[in-house]
């Protein structure tokens, strides 16, 4: 059975792709209570990362923001295997947390970052609503550009 959530993605020509497995001594979501803290997810697609780089070095603040967006829909597929296989039993977003590769002096991370929190928000609604921080890093595993984690509430 599709949730609306799902078909609210379909409706913004979005697939829900399969949970990742995790690349290291993690797992990919824990929940406790109502609460579901999904481990941040990389722009992963058909098992590649897709989006490489800094941002101010070469990767395009546009193209971090696909990456982040695509960061997003991987995150609602660990929600949708942390609800048994129904985004419908997903309450809300309470929280993103996203990490950006970038130069020194790049200052724009909270625009990367809105490509997730736009899909969470466009997705789910109202309910998609959160808080968020948005910082630079670095590096990040396997040189993504973009990582984003995220905090959802069971309803």
């Amino acid at each position: 059975m599709e949730s609306a959530i799902e078909q609210k993605l379909a409706d913004m020509g979005h697939v829900l792709p399969n949970a990742a497995a995790p690349a290291a001594n993690y797992v990919p979501y824990t929940v406790s209570g109502k609460l579901i803290l999904v481990s941040g997810q990389l722009p992963i697609k058909d098992g590649q990362v897709v989006f490489k780089g800094r941002l101010g070095d070469g990767v395009e603040v546009e193209e971090g923001q696909a990456a982040a967006a695509l960061c997003a829909l991987n995150l609602l597929a660990q929600a949708k295997n942390a609800c048994d296989g129904d985004l419908g039993k997903l309450g809300r977003c309470l929280k993103l947390g996203g990490f950006v590769a970038c130069t020194p002096d790049f200052t724009d991370h909270p625009k990367v970052i809105n490509g997730a929190s736009n899909l969470i928000a466009d997705a789910m609604g109202e309910a998609g609503q959160h808080a968020r921080f948005a910082v630079g890093a670095a590096s990040l595993p396997l040189g993504a550009a973009v990582e984003v984690e995220a905090i959802f509430h069971l309803a």
